[in-house]
């Protein structure tokens, strides 16, 4: 029984943990790395086709992000995860297929002018849409038996709608008979007292415990009313004519920030300006929006249900515009009137939003308002960090406009947050893994469980494996950071990555032929031979 550590290992983005027992082979998230990336990821390490189950704690593309890349890689298993996040993994992948496929035109038509090697997306429609049939929805709480020797349990981790903790229990045939193992991985574990959604659910018992520490080493401020402070920023951007651009993301932010802008009008907290619009810049935001209203029962907390029994749409208020085609997002800035700007994606990396930022930034009477964790390395970081200047679109821009951050507003546990949902375990743990947190924040928390919880803590590395049976460490990991590499190289090798991949399906199926007839098998060699004869010329 092995688990090994791949992604979100002494790093933020892209959690992908890898687990193996009997002859069974699962991941727990697949996640997408946003921002640079520090240490150089271990590989998955048997082909995707070989993969059995994946089990997705949330949908945020941090999380998910890498699950058509996987399908496109030969993985045909079963994907678990709560009814809200795979219909908000729905959209997400698609619009991260749709992001990948437009970059890479969008480089490759610089590159044919520059007579250089076209490049090729990570992944394709076709496989968002093909990674998408192999979810299988699980309640909150259900009991789920997977296979023999596996069952799973998803909990509320109130970090995003659809959010989970998981608890996964796992047993296995070994010399001394069947032994038995029961893991928890956190997810992103969220800070109670949220607009919506419902508070984080505490976890009794566990033999190891996969835990996130995104703000494992601070605490947040005592939070203010976010409406009020909403209403601060607003009056001051509109006092001086401007726009008030938000980045925020598609999936759980936008949908709070739309919660506090009908705060302000319907407490009448703004009288100045009562008749502001807001305009939400994301198709996928839209589409966001609306499972959100199809998910109230299981997933909204009591403060949001009571207003939905009212009749009160707790996030659509008079003046809201949804901007969905191109075109639509294009008026937005020939529009002079003063106006908030709700766009993705929230680190400022892709999407509309960098439209917006390229009309707003160089004006002093504008305001970009941060509402989340900004990763080192992304835009979003750097103008929080006091950039004077950035490039978009080829084209370098003066940063002029007021740049403000909302402190608090975060939809991860602080270091007492944390702590407070490793003391809810009954009995420690046998171990406790610190991941998805910056390089020295896993190990001042992890330190920081030792000292205070009395727990073994522990962060790994990208690597690093353990026998859960033993709780011994089986492999190191790599501790090697990553180089620089040309964005279009890497790019362009994901074509032969592609290749490899498809090798080693190969393989995966031919070991399952085993036993078949002679007659098919032959035929099938004959069929592999003559592909081979045909590449060889």
């Amino acid at each position: 029984m092995i688990l090994e550590f791949l992604g979100a290992a002494h790093e933020v983005t892209g959690s992908c943990h890898y687990l193996e027992f009997g002859d069974k082979h699962v991941l727990v998230d697949c996640g997408m790395e946003q921002g640079p990336d520090l240490y150089v990821n271990q590989e998955i390490p048997v082909n995707a086709a070989a993969i059995d189950y994946v089990f997705i704690t949330h949908a945020h593309i941090d999380h998910s992000g890498l699950l058509p890349l996987l399908y496109n890689h030969g993985f045909r298993g079963q994907i678990f995860s709560t009814v809200a996040t795979g219909q908000l993994c729905n959209i997400m992948l698609k619009d991260s297929a749709h992001i990948q496929m437009f970059e890479a035109e969008w480089r490759n038509r610089k590159a044919r002018r520059a007579g250089k090697p076209e490049v090729v997306p990570l992944y394709d429609m076709n496989d968002a849409m093909g990674v998408l049939t192999h979810f299988v929805p699980c309640e909150y709480h259900q009991m789920v038996q997977v296979c023999d020797g596996l069952k799973v349990r998803f909990v509320d981790a109130g970090h995003l709608l659809g959010s989970s903790s998981i608890e996964m229990w796992v047993e296995e045939e070994t010399e001394k008979g069947r032994e038995s193992c029961k893991i928890v991985f956190s997810g992103d574990i969220g800070t109670g007292n949220r607009p919506l959604i419902k508070d984080p659910e505490y976890i009794k018992d566990a033999d190891y415990v996969v835990m996130e520490s995104t703000y494992g080493d601070r605490t947040h401020a005592t939070p203010p009313d976010y409406a009020i402070e909403l209403a601060r920023v607003l009056k001051d951007t509109f006092g001086r004519g401007g726009n008030l651009v938000i980045p925020a993301f598609s999936v759980g932010r936008t949908q709070e920030m739309l919660y506090f802008m009908r705060r302000i009008k319907t407490e009448h907290l703004l009288p100045e300006y009562e008749n502001f619009e807001v305009y939400v810049d994301s198709p996928l935001a839209v589409e966001a929006t609306s499972i959100f209203n199809k998910n109230v029962e299981d997933c909204f907390d009591e403060e949001a249900l009571a207003l939905v029994q009212q009749g009160i749409n707790p996030i659509g208020f008079p003046g809201l515009r949804m901007a969905i085609t191109s075109d639509e997002s294009k008026m937005i800035n020939f529009d002079e009137k003063p106006k908030v700007i709700l766009s993705a994606s929230g680190m400022c990396e892709a999407g509309r939003i960098r439209h917006h930022l390229k009309h707003n930034l160089w004006r002093k009477d504008s305001t970009i308002l941060f509402v989340g964790f900004q990763v080192p390395g992304t835009l979003g970081n750097a103008l929080l960090g006091g950039a004077k200047e950035v490039r978009l679109f080829g084209e370098t821009i003066e940063v002029h406009a007021k740049i403000e951050n909302l402190p608090g507003i975060s939809g991860h546990a602080d270091i007492n947050q944390l702590t407070r949902w490793v003391e809810a375990f009954e009995q420690k743990p046998k171990k406790i893994f610190v991941v998805h947190g910056e390089d020295k924040v896993t190990e001042q928390f992890a330190e920081h469980l030792r000292e205070t919880v009395g727990a073994e803590a522990y962060a790994p590395f990208s690597g690093d494996a353990f026998d859960l049976l033993t709780g011994e460490r089986i492999q190191e990991g790599t501790r090697e950071l990553v180089a620089k590499k040309d964005k279009s190289s890497k790019a362009s090798s994901n074509v032969f990555a592609r290749l490899l991949a498809a090798g080693g399906r190969l393989m995966t199926v031919i070991q399952k032929c085993e036993g078949m007839p002679n007659r098919e098998l032959g035929k099938f060699a004959d069929q592999i031979n003559e592909l081979c004869n045909k590449w060889e010329r």
